[in-house]
């Protein structure tokens, strides 16, 4: 019988999200929707401290600019949906929509980790060669290449969503998710994926591995250089002006890693556990990471601290200014 003649056009995708564990709906919904607000707050001024504070208008505070903007669209683009998940058990989403849903999510995640390796450079240059910083890393360098790391992740989740989107989709439309994640819609597909799935390796190789090395080669000419300075103050002054950004590496990478090569149970009574954990996984990538990035670069970094600080310093002076 012809394939075409057994699907109809699609409505739309129903996702389970936590309906299988309604206890922990409303203790989720509290606590996403309470990190989310952080998300906001913290990357929103980030963003403004290192537009109005002159003495950051630099190539790192740049692309610190880029990632909580990027931050704050990745979280957007899923988190109100999940919250939505909570509140109404098997969330019906439209077909569009759950399409653009999946193309922001691929293209912020494909474009964070591009932009974690131009971040790299940016400090491996800072330490390794600070004669010519200024140099190499000016605003003719810099600025192309933050937009060659939007364009990178953008033109891939073009590909990679247009390729999900073409399939046919028959039968079973229940995605055991938060939202639409492009492995869990694949599942759906009532085709050969064996083309999708190669195009996906290609793309993590392309966009997970080759930023890792690159960002492991620029760690070994920094801690290279930081040992052979002389004073353990000089060089724990050094390594402090790249220990936020190793920071957030290593929770980014390190959540991916363990979300995507944390082997499978065998055991089929321990499947529900394995898709609630998966789940719950995701979400620390989605939310937590986004949550904590502008906390560790407020923490480790005295500049922003201080720009910070003057900030809202301000911000109250203005208000208690009003109230006279």
């Amino acid at each position: 019988m012809d394939r075409s003649s057994q699907t109809s056009p699609l409505v739309g995708f129903i996702l389970l999200g936590l309906s299988a564990h309604p206890r922990l709906e409303k203790t989720f919904f509290v606590l996403i929707l309470l990190m989310y607000l952080v998300t906001l707050l913290g990357n929103g001024v980030l963003i403004l401290v290192t537009i109005l504070d002159s003495r950051l208008h630099k190539p790192m505070y740049f692309f610190l600019r880029n990632l909580s903007f990027l931050d704050i669209c990745y979280t957007t683009s899923s988190v109100p949906l999940i919250l939505d998940s909570f509140l109404t058990p098997r969330k019906t989403i439209p077909f569009s929509a759950c399409a653009v849903q999946m193309f922001l999510s691929f293209a912020m995640g494909a474009t964070e980790c591009v932009l974690l390796g131009m971040t790299a450079f940016d400090r491996s240059v800072a330490i390794c060669n600070p004669l010519r910083y200024s140099v190499v890393m000016s605003k003719a360098a810099y600025v192309p290449m933050a937009a060659g790391s939007w364009a990178a992740g953008i033109t891939n989740s073009v590909v990679q969503t247009s390729q999900a989107v073409k399939l046919p989709f028959c039968g079973d439309t229940v995605i055991n998710h938060f939202t639409c994640e492009i492995l869990a819609v694949l599942k759906l597909a009532c085709a050969d994926i064996s083309i999708n799935v190669t195009s996906l390796r290609i793309t993590v190789i392309i966009f997970l591995g080759i930023p890792v090395l690159f960002i492991f080669f620029s760690y070994v000419f920094i801690i290279a250089t930081i040992l052979r300075i002389p004073s353990a103050e000089g060089r724990k002054k050094t390594f402090s002006t790249c220990s936020a950004h190793l920071t957030v590496v290593i929770i980014f990478y390190g959540t991916i890693v363990f979300m995507y090569a944390k082997p499978k149970s065998k055991d089929p009574l321990g499947t529900d556990k394995q898709d609630l954990s998966g789940k719950l996984i995701c979400l620390f990538y989605g939310v937590v990471t986004a949550m904590l990035n502008p906390i560790i670069y407020s923490l480790r970094n005295k500049d922003v601290k201080a720009s910070v600080k003057t900030f809202v310093c301000q911000k109250h002076l203005s208000n208690v200014a009003l109230y006279i």
